[in-house]
């Protein structure tokens, strides 16, 4: 399998070229195109349980689609719902984070699932649990705005804004906590925020959708009453 990512940081396409047999896994409404004779599967992927603790607790699609290629081989093209960059990670035997939303794709041997972050995640924008994509293959994650990514050192300690943060590799860990004291916390627009420490790349994106979207919202226009 191969994969290509066109037109960043704004408007990112994934091409995935796949082999004979070869398949990928995408979220519900990510693909934008298929080559002839390649196949669709809808499932519940992981099993009904899993899949509703990944649908209600982690923000992502109840069902997932399979694609698989002909034994000639195959094109699939992917894209997340916002505008933004995409990445594609390769995992061997190891864990990423990917924060809710940002999942796009994976291929066979990655297994997802849910984690709780913490109480305090309560309270935060981006919810209570984050997905878990281990095993071996690759995942393609999606940001919105441009891709920026830091490389922790063992014992570095880095603060993210909550709506800011992608996913982080195995090796990080990560609490939630405020970003300062009750007054900053409550009037300086940024609230809660992700501490992260230990050795690992950590992926940001450089805009926030939570913050487009408090933007936007006071400047639509209001319904009249009795209109």
């Amino acid at each position: 399998m191969e994969v290509e990512v066109r037109y960043c940081p704004s408007y990112s396409l994934a091409i995935v070229k796949l082999k004979s047999g070869e398949s990928i896994t995408a979220e519900a409404g990510a693909m934008v195109s298929t080559s002839s004779g390649v196949t669709i599967e809808t499932e519940a992927a992981g099993g009904l349980l899993t899949s509703l603790k990944r649908k209600f607790l982690g923000g992502e699609s109840l069902f997932m689609n399979t694609y698989t290629a002909p034994a000639k081989g195959g094109e699939v093209t992917l894209a997340p719902p916002l505008p933004g960059d995409m990445k594609v990670c390769s995992l061997k035997q190891e864990s990423l984070m990917v924060q809710s939303g940002s999942y796009v794709a994976s291929s066979r041997g990655v297994n997802l699932d849910t984690k709780w972050a913490g109480a305090k995640a309560f309270f935060a924008r981006e919810g209570l649990f984050m997905l878990k994509a281990s095993g071996t293959g690759i995942v393609i994650i999606s940001s919105y705005g441009a891709i920026h990514e830091v490389e922790l050192e063992p014992d570095e300690h880095y603060i993210v804004d909550t709506g800011h943060l992608v996913a982080f590799t195995e090796g990080v860990s990560f609490k939630i906590k405020r970003v300062g004291g009750l007054k900053s916390t409550l009037f300086s627009g940024e609230g809660l925020v992700v501490d992260l420490s230990g050795s690992g790349r950590v992926i940001l994106q450089t805009r926030s959708d939570d913050a487009f979207l408090s933007w936007l919202i006071p400047r639509l226009p209001k319904e009249r009453s009795g209109s």
